[in-house]
């Protein structure tokens, strides 16, 4: 097949519904050979089936792509070390990881059991900690080994991590903490030749169906942008945080100096409080939180 990741070998966690069926698709589409991850577990994350990621695979198939189903969980070391050696011992070489997998336990803080915070960290942070880790190894060795690679790891953050999200706060810790990862990751692994960035997607799924009730989004408008970012064409681009929405794109630009002080000294209390208020007096202001009155 022939298309703009012609030959290249993409791994797409949580591919087996909405935004990573879409991705896994749109890739295959444009000539990639696609390993389609998915648990097949409820939206709380309970259950599991290999029924969803086989359903991609075959719709790739069908369509005369490539494909393979791997079932693991990617937030244990086992689950993301067998993701990338289903694509190394199916096709021989990784060219793209895109971390998608996640799910959601919505509740107001005050209301958040420990376990559910736990288990939203878990799904989202380590499990885009965890493949990457092994994805970054493997090209770690190809670069030392004299095979230069042009590898790409696209990460999934949201609007709630970026901006935050009432009675969202365990996934927007996670989402927010993606993006920290994936600023880390673009500096440690350039020397490789290893590019990441992230997108926030807004799209209904079967995750954001009660959210975003009135959007008309598909996961599909989002696929373009997180094909480009697995290229080889996209070379440059790395470190950057994307907002994807309907036919919209975004570069979204996070935490950065503003205004600032320096009394050569310490401050006393009062005096650090006036000059807070002033400082924020020349600041823009604060976005609005996602769902705040």
């Amino acid at each position: 097949m022939t298309g703009i990741c012609a030959d290249r070998v993409v791994i797409v966690t949580g591919a087996g519904r909405g935004l990573g069926r879409a991705h896994a698709l749109a890739y295959a589409a444009e000539g990639a050979k696609v390993v389609v991850n998915d648990l097949g577990v409820g939206l709380d994350g309970a259950g599991g089936s290999l029924a969803p990621a086989e359903q991609v695979v075959a719709e790739i198939r069908a369509a005369g792509g490539e494909a393979v189903a791997h079932g693991g969980d990617v937030a244990t070391t086992e689950g993301a070390a067998s993701l990338v050696a289903a694509a190394l011992e199916t096709y021989g070489r990784l060219d793209t990881l895109v971390n998608n997998a996640g799910f959601l336990r919505d509740r107001m803080l005050v209301n958040l059991p420990e376990d559910d915070w736990d288990a939203v960290i878990r799904v989202h942070v380590k499990g885009h900690f965890l493949p990457l880790k092994h994805a970054a190894a493997h090209w770690r060795a190809e670069a030392k080994a004299g095979r230069p690679t042009a590898a790409r790891v696209v990460n999934t953050t949201s609007g709630a991590g970026l901006l935050g999200s009432v009675g969202q706060g365990s996934y927007s810790a996670a989402k927010a903490g993606i993006v920290g990862l994936t600023l880390v990751a673009s500096a440690e692994l350039a020397p490789y030749g290893v590019q990441v960035n992230a997108i926030a997607p807004a799209a209904r799924t079967r995750m954001t169906e009660e959210a975003f009730a009135a959007l008309s989004a598909l996961p599909e408008d989002v696929s373009p942008l997180v094909v480009w970012l697995g290229a080889a064409g996209c070379e440059g681009v790395t470190g950057r945080v994307f907002e994807a929405e309907a036919g919209r794109i975004t570069v979204m630009e996070g935490w950065r100096p503003g205004p600032t002080a320096d009394k050569g000294e310490r401050w006393s209390p009062a005096e650090a409080g006036e000059t807070a208020r002033k400082l924020l007096g020349r600041a823009a202001p604060a976005g609005p939180v996602y769902g705040a009155r």
